[in-house]
């Protein structure tokens, strides 16, 4: 079921023309940040997901708007093409979930934001190794609970630890920053090379020696099909035991099963995960009186060295902000007939 709310235009900037634009998975944080950049569009909010069971509902529209887990292939964008959806747009920066060339061929563009805040979900990542390292999670209950005691509280420094950072672009490359901060060795991989980062001390590598001798390991890659499980049985193998696994990227980096695997053995001695694989079915939902029915997850659940946040890496006002207004600086840019800089490409 659709909800509808006027849109409140608080931007003088108002575009020669405006589109009906359908913004689908939608919660009231997204509502509260589109609602106040607004360029003039008339704005529709859907909570469901758009997906091949509801993209009847673009009928009338000019564009969509879409997340992380929606949809949208060749079936998806078929209907869009009937229902006459002349733009995508992208409140985020992947774009796995959009078969982009059969957009292409029905001359849909689908435009993106290629960078939010990189140093809002870096600043995560940090979050979840501090939190799993030093269990500040764990401490917060007990002392709640009356209980006083540091047994099984035991961190590690992460000064002088070796990092493997896994893709460099700007999340990677804000991530690295922190990491200096804290006096880490850092190791990376990526295809191309950040010298900025080299100049910092940063060391390049091949994929197998980064992840040899690690201490902890986090993953900014994007989800390519040369990416899609990269950590496996036999990339786990080059694990040092012990070692962490941080993912903040997508979760399809991870073959989950060979990661529970690794770590019933002791291979691998903590996970934090802000993705996950099968999160389209989970994620930005409560089900806290429910029974889950993913078994990977609810094993990844019970163990004590394990921490998942769903999915709230980006979760900031500044964040949030910048979706919005690059997000609307795509759509007027198409209004406009301006050049689409932004245009998702494969």
């Amino acid at each position: 079921m659709a909800s509808h709310h006027p849109s409140l235009i608080t931007n003088s900037a108002i575009p020669q023309a405006t589109m009906k634009i359908a913004i689908f998975s939608t919660y009231q944080y997204d509502e509260q940040f589109f609602n106040r950049f607004n360029t003039g569009h008339t704005l529709t909010y859907f909570v469901l997901p758009l997906n091949e069971q509801t993209a009847s509902l673009t009928k009338g529209f000019d564009a969509v708007c879409i997340f992380v887990n929606d949809i949208v292939n060749t079936a998806v964008l078929n209907a869009l093409h009937a229902n006459g959806i002349k733009l995508i747009v992208l409140r985020c920066a992947g774009f796995n979930n959009v078969d982009v060339k059969a957009a292409d061929d029905l001359n849909i563009p689908v435009l993106r934001v290629p960078s939010y805040s990189p140093e809002a979900i870096a600043e995560h990542a940090m979050a979840l190794i501090l939190t799993l390292n030093r269990k500040t999670h764990k401490a917060y209950n007990r002392v709640r609970e009356g209980n006083f005691s540091l047994e099984k509280l035991m961190g590690f420094n992460l000064h002088n630890r070796k990092v493997a950072v896994i893709g460099t672009g700007n999340i990677g490359k804000a991530f690295c920053k922190i990491l200096k901060g804290f006096g880490c060795r850092i190791n990376a991989y990526d295809l191309y090379p950040n010298q900025e980062l080299i100049s910092l001390g940063v060391t390049y590598d091949t994929l197998e020696a980064t992840l040899q001798d690690a201490d902890i390991i986090s993953l900014h890659c994007p989800l390519l099909d040369s990416t899609r499980h990269l950590i496996n049985e036999q990339t786990l193998k080059l694990f040092k035991r012990g070692a962490m696994l941080i993912n903040t990227s997508r979760g399809a980096l991870i073959n989950t099963a060979d990661v529970i695997k690794a770590l019933k053995s002791g291979q691998l001695g903590y996970l934090g995960l802000d993705v996950y694989e099968q999160e389209s079915k989970l994620f930005f939902r409560d089900y806290s009186e429910d029974v889950i029915q993913d078994d990977l997850i609810t094993r990844l659940i019970s163990f004590p060295n394990v921490l998942i946040t769903s999915h709230q890496g980006f979760f900031t006002a500044e964040a949030m902000e910048q979706i919005a207004t690059t997000t609307f600086a795509n759509i007027d840019a198409f209004v406009e007939g301006k050049a689409l800089v932004n245009r998702a490409t494969i």
